[in-house]
């Protein structure tokens, strides 16, 4: 099932792109169309598609992407007054859809057993269908704005799958091994505080630095966590890889790396400084940070 999913995610991506090509109002409407439909083919078709055409399509992406060819347009938006009445109307009911999502997401996998991501796939529909039933507005609308949002979001849409692959890559290359041998070198053996410091910041640090707490995890934990805190200091794997991961969000939190979560909003929310988000944010994140290493020390071991 979780193939269906990625089937219509991609036909929804392929949808955007062939709006795109027909949008006169978009100056980069060609170089945005071939963008999302790539990405489209990817997801439709990577099952069967030799890697090396995947690959092909990366490039494409990336180029299209690194050289400036993706624009916005047109979107037959509602009309503002037609969207302030629809929120002053519904009210508190316009979040019953993005809440359909998560606990749709965490149901299926509880009750089923099976992938997450196959729940995420059939509450996001679930959520599609509640709002048009809730704004009494036609399915087409749907993709019109669902275009509008990813293009106004661009490129560091997918930002989130090239880095979690980078990790993956980096992870087979041996770099976990790589970071284990300088932090047995540079920390006191045997020190359970400096093993937990290392793993929490280092975790944080490294995604400062990728922008994705996923693909620091497959480094860190494979290099630190893994074979000094859980096979070495007998650490609960449960609380090292949670909060590990946690301290990875923190990173999160920081770096203009990480566009989608940090850069992106900035311009939605059309601010003055694109880095407004990242200042706010930085003190809570190393708070959490310090917590999350406090926690891991006292309750993983």
């Amino acid at each position: 099932m979780l193939e269906y999913i990625y089937q219509a995610t991609g036909l929804l991506l392929i949808a955007f792109s062939l709006q795109s090509f027909m949008d006169k109002k978009n100056p980069k409407a060609i170089g945005t169309g071939l963008f999302w439909l790539a990405y489209g083919v990817s997801f439709c078709f990577g099952s069967v598609l030799p890697d090396w055409v995947v690959g092909v399509l990366v490039l494409i992406m990336t180029l299209i992407a690194s050289v400036g060819l993706m624009g916005t347009g047109s979107y037959n938006s509602s009309e503002n007054e037609f969207r302030k009445s629809s929120a002053k109307s519904l009210q508190n009911m316009l979040f019953l859809p993005a809440i359909i999502v998560p606990v749709g997401t965490i149901l299926w996998s509880q009750v089923t057993g099976e992938s997450a991501l196959i729940g995420l796939g059939i509450s996001s529909v679930l959520s599609l269908f509640v709002a048009n039933w809730l704004t009494k507005c036609k399915p087409v609308q749907s993709i019109h704005e669902g275009r509008r949002l990813i293009d106004t979001i661009g490129w560091a849409a997918i930002l989130s799958q090239f880095l979690a692959a980078l990790g993956y890559l980096f992870g087979q290359a041996g770099v976990g091994d790589t970071v284990s041998q300088i932090v047995k070198e540079i920390v006191p053996h045997g020190s359970i505080l400096a093993y937990v410091v290392a793993y929490t910041f280092g975790m944080a640090i490294f995604t400062i630095v990728m922008g994705n707490a996923f693909a620091a995890f497959a480094v860190i934990t494979a290099g630190i966590g893994i074979p000094l805190l859980i096979v070495e200091m007998g650490g609960d794997p449960i609380v090292v890889g949670v909060l590990g991961m946690i301290s990875g969000y923190c990173g999160t939190l920081m770096t203009p790396m990480a566009a989608n979560f940090n850069v992106v909003p900035a311009a939605l929310l059309e601010l003055d400084n694109k880095n407004q988000v990242i200042i706010t944010q930085f003190i809570p994140g190393f708070i959490m940070l310090l917590i999350n290493t406090s926690f891991m020390y006292f309750f993983a071991f």
